[in-house]
């Protein structure tokens, strides 16, 4: 089930957060920032996303939650999808496409996703967004990012 975040689910967002950077990011960003993620910390940042500015939502099986999106204002003042984070266990079973869609619907939008993160770029490109050719350090881990677009109303690509 795709809800807007709310007070009750915070916590599971954090573990949620937590666990998919785990899953997703061994090998890319450094085991000791991985492995030293407090929930009880990440929950006090979650927490703030209830007011804003943005919108979050999350995905939900049996009151825990197993993947969230947000999108709100980038720098430009543009939207932007800020974060869309499943559980790997939900890899492939359309959660992904309901929360970019909650999140963004077909709209113009911008995003940063790591470089070497292969299967998220397929996921994006498949949603209509494209390189851009733009480069950043992503500032916890020192990973390279690199920025997608896309101009709006484009249909997901089987």
């Amino acid at each position: 089930m795709i809800t807007e975040l709310t007070p009750e689910l915070v916590r599971s967002a954090a573990v949620c957060h937590i666990e998919c950077w785990r899953e997703a990011y061994r090998g890319v960003v450094p085991d000791h920032l991985l492995d030293a993620f407090d929930v009880d910390r990440l929950a006090l940042d979650w927490r703030k996303r209830l007011t804003g500015p943005g919108r979050t939502f999350v995905a939900t099986v049996d009151g825990i939650v197993i993947g969230f999106a947000s999108a709100g204002p980038g720098p430009t003042g543009a939207l932007q999808l800020h974060s869309l984070y499943v559980r790997s266990a939900y890899y492939g079973s359309g959660v992904a496409d309901e929360l970019i869609d909650a999140a963004v619907g077909g709209s113009a939008c911008s995003l940063w996703v790591f470089e070497a993160n292969p299967r998220a770029q397929a996921f994006y490109r498949r949603h209509g967004f494209v390189l851009t050719g733009e480069r950043d350090i992503e500032r916890f881990s020192n990973a390279v990012e690199v920025r997608m677009t896309r101009t709006g109303s484009d249909p997901v690509q089987p």
